[in-house]
C-alpha cells in the first residue's frame, strides 16, 4: 500500500519516523487549547478538536497522498485568532472559527483548480533552494527558541545564561544526538528523544502539565463542535455589512499565511528528499485530476483547516515539524499514519504526553535543521543577482518567525532584481501576482 521498497524504507524505519515527528510537536495538543481558551474558548473542548483534527489531517495526508507529513493547528495562527481578531478586531470567538473555515473552503478551491500546484512550479528553482535551507534555519530557531537559549530580556538577542536546568538538559540532549548520529545509531534522533526526556526525570524538568479526562473534554466538545453553524458563527460575520471588508481581510490574512506556509514546508522538506520526485512534478503537468503526490499533498492539508474549523480549533496546517521524521528517514504516508496513532493515543495519554519537555525535542529540531542547510550549497552565492532573493527567502523565515514571510521576502527581492537586470519578461506572471498579494497582505496588518 505504502510502496516502501520503491521509496527505499522499511516498516521500522517509518514508524521510528513516525514516533518522532509526534514528539516533535506533541507540544500543541496542551498549548493549543491554552492559547484558544484565552478567546473564551472551553479548553477541553480545544484540547479534543486539537486531537481530532490532527488524526484526520494526518491520516488523509497518509493515506490519500502516501507522504510522511504531520498535520495540526499551527502556531502562529492560533495566536494571531486570538491575539489579533479576537482581542484586537473584536471578534468572537465563534466569528473567528467561522473565518477559519472559510479560509479552508478557499483553500480547498484554489488546489482543486491547481492554483497552488501553479504556484509552486512558477518558483525558480534557486529560491526553491533558498526555501530548503530557510526551513533549516527556521526549525532549529524554533528549537532554539523553545529552550529559551537565546535571551531577548536585554533588548538584543544573546546566549541565555548557563544557570538553568532546561539548558543543561537540552544541550545534554543535543550532544548525545549528534554522537548518536555520528556513529550511525538506527534511530538516533528517536533515542535522543526518549533518554533525554528520562534525564529529565530528576531533574525535575520530565513533569507533567495541565490536561483533562477524556471523559470530560468529551462533555465540553458540543461547546464548539458545529458552532460555525449556528447564528453565533457564520451568519453572524456578515450580518454587519459596515464589518464586511473587515472581515473580508481578516479572512484573506488567514488564507495566504496558511497557504505560504505549507507550500514553504512542501518545497523545503520535499525535494531534496525525493519524497516530491522528478516523476512526481511530470504528473503535476497533468490538467487533469489529482495524479501527483504533490496535488493529493496540498488537498489533504486544504481540507484539514475547514475540518478543524468543525470541531473548534483554530487553522490545521502542515507542521514543519514533519522535517524530524522525514530527518529520521520517513518517506511515505506509514510514517504519518503512525504520528495519527500517537494523537488518538494521546486523548487518553494526554498526562504522558505533556511530560516531554521542549528540552528533550529542541536537539533533534536543531539536528535536522542542520540537515537542511545542505540545500544552500545549491545556491550561486557568487552571483549577487541570485544571491540576494536567496537570503532574504532564506533568513526571513527565522528572522519574522514565519515560513510565508520569508517567502514574500525572496519573491519581492527576486522581482526587484530582475527588474533592475531588464529581465522582468522572466518572472512567471503568478509571482507577480503573489508579490501583490503579500504587499496587499501586508498593508492590511498595518491597518489592522
Amino acid at each position: 500500500m505504502f510502496k516502501l521498497k520503491e521509496h527505499g524504507t522499511t516498516v521500522s524505519t517509518e514508524i521510528i519516523a513516525g514516533l518522532t515527528t509526534f514528539f516533535a510537536m506533541a507540544y500543541i495538543i496542551v498549548v493549543n487549547p491554552s492559547i484558544l481558551k484565552e478567546s473564551g474558548m472551553e479548553w477541553g473542548a480545544v484540547f479534543l478538536a486539537t486531537i481530532i483534527s490532527s488524526i484526520i489531517g494526518t491520516l488523509v495526508m497518509g493515506l490519500v497522498a502516501n507522504v510522511p507529513y504531520a498535520q495540526a493547528p499551527g502556531m502562529g495562527l492560533n495566536a494571531f485568532f486570538v491575539y489579533t481578531v479576537c482581542f484586537a478586531l473584536k471578534f468572537t470567538w465563534q466569528q473567528a472559527l467561522s473565518m477559519v473555515f472559510i479560509c479552508g473552503v478557499i483553500n480547498i478551491l484554489i488546489t482543486v483548480t491547481k492554483i497552488r500546484k501553479h504556484i509552486i512550479k512558477s518558483i525558480p528553482r534557486s529560491l526553491q533552494n533558498a526555501i530548503g535551507g530557510g526551513i533549516g534555519i527556521f526549525i532549529a530557531y524554533i528549537g532554539l527558541l523553545n529552550v529559551k537559549f537565546i535571551d531577548f530580556s536585554a533588548g538584543v538577542p544573546s546566549i541565555a545564561k548557563m544557570n538553568n536546568p532546561t539548558i543543561w538538559l537540552f544541550l545534554i540532549g543535543l550532544i548525545l544526538t549528534i554522537i548518536l548520529l555520528i556513529l550511525k545509531v538506527r534511530g538516533a534522533i528517536l533515542i535522543g528523544i526518549i533518554v533525554t526526556a528520562l534525564i529529565g526525570i530528576p531533574m525535575g524538568l520530565t513533569a507533567t502539565g495541565d490536561t483533562i479526562s477524556f471523559g470530560d473534554a468529551v462533555k465540553s466538545l458540543p461547546t464548539t463542535f458545529g458552532v460555525i453553524f449556528t447564528d453565533a458563527g457564520i451568519p453572524s460575520l456578515f450580518s454587519d455589512s459596515s464589518k464586511l471588508p473587515l472581515v473580508l481581510m481578516t479572512i484573506f490574512a488567514f488564507s495566504l499565511s496558511d497557504t505560504f506556509d505549507t507550500i514553504g514546508t512542501f518545497i523545503g522538506t520535499g525535494r531534496r528528499t525525493g519524497i516530491f520526485s522528478e516523476e512526481d512534478e511530470k504528473a503535476m503537468e497533468s490538467s487533469a485530476g489529482f495524479k501527483s503526490k504533490m496535488d493529493k499533498a496540498l488537498f489533504a492539508d486544504a481540507t484539514a483547516t475547514s475540518i478543524g474549523a468543525i470541531f473548534g480549533t483554530s487553522n490545521t496546517t502542515t507542521y514543519v515539524e514533519s522535517a524530524a521524521g522525514i530527518g529520521a528517514g520517513g518517506r511515505t504516508g506509514l510514517t504519518s499514519v503512525v504520528v495519527a496513532i500517537c494523537f488518538a493515543l494521546s486523548a487518553f495519554l494526554a498526562t504522558f504526553v505533556s511530560a516531554i519537555p521542549s528540552a528533550a525535542t529542541a536537539p533533534a529540531l536543531v539536528i535536522v535543521g542542520v540537515m537542511m542547510l545542505a540545500a544552500f550549497k545549491e545556491i550561486e552565492w557568487t552571483e549577487l543577482s541570485e544571491a540576494i532573493p536567496a537570503f532574504f527567502a532564506g533568513i526571513f523565515m527565522a528572522l519574522c518567525y514565519s515560513i510565508s514571510y520569508g517567502i514574500a521576502a525572496g519573491f519581492i527581492f527576486y522581482c526587484i532584481v530582475k527588474i533592475c537586470k531588464k529581465e522582468a519578461k522572466e518572472i512567471h506572471p503568478i509571482l507577480w501576482i503573489s508579490v501583490i498579494l503579500f504587499i496587499l497582505n501586508f498593508v492590511i496588518l498595518a491597518v489592522l
